[in-house]
């Protein structure tokens, strides 16, 4: 069976999204990025709510930039590669290869999704990990913590959720920013 993976960028008091300006600094490098990808190579399929989509959609295309970095061109392959599903119930279309829109969350759907593929899943956004998170559904947590704290917005893991996990790896950047994997117990 493959693994349902949570993976975003946080701030260092746990907030996936800002409730003013971005996240802060720290996963915008080389080494970050290269890291990354090699991380979530072998993800054969991401799970987004509308709005992670409308950002990550820029990797259909980032490979097109002439003076896009290697690194940036390698990442934009492996995303274009992977089968994405959006999750919406208000996007009419979508503009990228390889993606589908889902009307409403089914973590029965997501179970078998999971029990069929050969390889893992991401689920991506913090409201959608949270009914995935609640629905007993995500397998592993990789948090990319940044230097800074934002003082409040959408929190990486949902309020109200008890969730005991185990560290199973852990690095830290030049950048300043930490990775953490988590697997749930």
């Amino acid at each position: 069976m493959a693994r349902l993976i949570y993976s975003m960028i946080t701030s260092l008091d746990g907030y996936a999204e800002a409730a003013e300006g971005d996240l802060g600094v720290g996963a915008d490098d080389e080494e970050v990025h290269t890291f990354i990808d090699d991380v979530f190579r072998h993800v054969g399929t991401y799970l987004y709510g509308r709005r992670m989509y409308e950002t990550m959609v820029f990797w259909e295309t980032a490979h097109t930039d002439p003076d896009a970095p290697p690194f940036i061109v390698r990442y934009a392959r492996g995303w274009q590669a992977a089968e994405k599903v959006v999750y919406s119930t208000t996007l009419d279309a979508v503009s990228s290869a390889r993606t589908r829109i889902e009307r409403t969350f089914d973590p029965e759907a997501v179970h078998r999704l999971k029990a069929e593929s050969e390889h893992d899943l991401t689920v991506d956004g913090p409201n959608l990990a949270a009914q995935a998170i609640k629905a007993g559904l995500v397998d592993e947590y990789h948090l990319f913590v940044t230097t800074s704290v934002v003082g409040g917005g959408k929190r990486f893991f949902p309020d109200g959720m008890r969730l005991d996990l185990e560290l199973v790896e852990e690095r830290a950047f030049d950048s300043g920013l930490i990775y953490a994997r988590y697997r749930t117990r």
